[in-house]
Order: structure tokens, then C-alpha cells, then sequence
């Protein structure tokens, strides 16, 4: 199973799954399309957002777990 970890780089990981992207914009990362955020991690996109990186993790790998079940 595919899992994501908060020093993964955005770009790394809408790279591994591109259905992440809701996840992350929903989280009010607006700008995962922006190159700048594409050599950011996940953590530091986290940080300048102030959002706990840590949950949103959680939520991705949860996302990432049942998708996996689904299929």
C-alpha cells in the first residue's frame, strides 16, 4: 500500500496519486498546482498554511487505505 509521510514533497505525492489533490486543497493548500509548492514538502506546505501536518497525513493515508480496499 502506497502511504505518505510529511516529508514527502507535494509534488512527489500527487505524482504517486493525483486524487490526493482534493485532499490537499480541501485542507486549503490552494496552490498544489503552483511549482513552487512542488519542491516543498508536506510538512512545510503544512507549516505556511497552518495546518497540522500530522492530521493531514493521517487523512491522506486513511484516503489512500480505503481506496486500496476498494479495489
Amino acid at each position: 500500500m502506497a502511504k505518505v509521510d510529511k516529508d514527502m514533497l507535494i509534488g512527489e505525492i500527487l505524482t504517486m496519486d493525483g486524487t490526493i489533490a482534493p485532499i490537499l486543497m480541501a485542507a486549503g493548500m490552494h496552490c498544489v498546482g503552483c511549482p513552487s509548492a512542488q519542491g516543498e514538502s508536506l510538512e512545510e506546505a503544512a507549516m505556511v498554511h497552518g495546518i497540522d501536518s500530522d492530521t493531514l497525513v493521517t487523512r491522506i493515508n486513511e484516503y489512500l487505505a480505503n481506496k486500496e480496499n476498494k479495489q
